[in-house]
């Protein structure tokens, strides 16, 4: 009797693990980036988004038809563009951000961090030895308008 409810528990435990895992798979967020093929600051963002616990699907096509298709302004540009729940993201835009924005789902665009600034997420590698420049993570207004959404290396 004991043999054939632990058989059953294990057969239980087994089509379980087969509903849950694709659910637990779900839980991390999906961005999908457009950048350039030979971009090497691209990739250590998509590393740090991915570190961060973000899924990430790459397009290697460039991103300036995706910036104009997400209505990001082009004075905002950068040398990537995403998307993730509806927000464009434009640059080196940090995690911590990027989960800020999902959280508060304020009535924007997105998030850009124009440039290239050294000290975002993809412009941090030992190249830079450790310099971090100042720089501003701009919330796009639905106006095409910015504001300051969080400042990074400010005195």
């Amino acid at each position: 009797m004991q043999r054939r409810l632990f058989v059953q528990n294990i057969a239980s435990l087994a089509a379980a693990s087969v509903v849950v895992a694709p659910l637990m798979a779900q839980t991390k967020p999906m961005v999908e980036v457009w950048k350039d093929p030979d971009c090497g600051c691209c990739k250590d963002w998509v590393s740090h988004l991915e570190a961060s616990g973000f899924q990430v699907s790459l397009h290697d096509s460039g991103n300036s038809a995706a910036r104009t298709r997400l209505g990001v302004p082009e004075k905002l540009g950068s040398c990537h563009t995403a998307q993730i729940s509806g927000y464009a993201l434009e640059g080196h835009v940090p995690a911590r951000e990027i989960r800020r924005l999902l959280k508060e789902r304020p009535q924007a665009i997105g998030l850009a961090v124009p440039g290239m600034p050294v000290g975002a997420p993809g412009m941090d590698g030992a190249v830079y030895a450790g310099r971090k420049d100042p720089y501003d993570v701009l919330l796009i207004q639905r106006d095409g308008s910015t504001r300051v959404y969080q400042s990074y290396h400010r005195a």
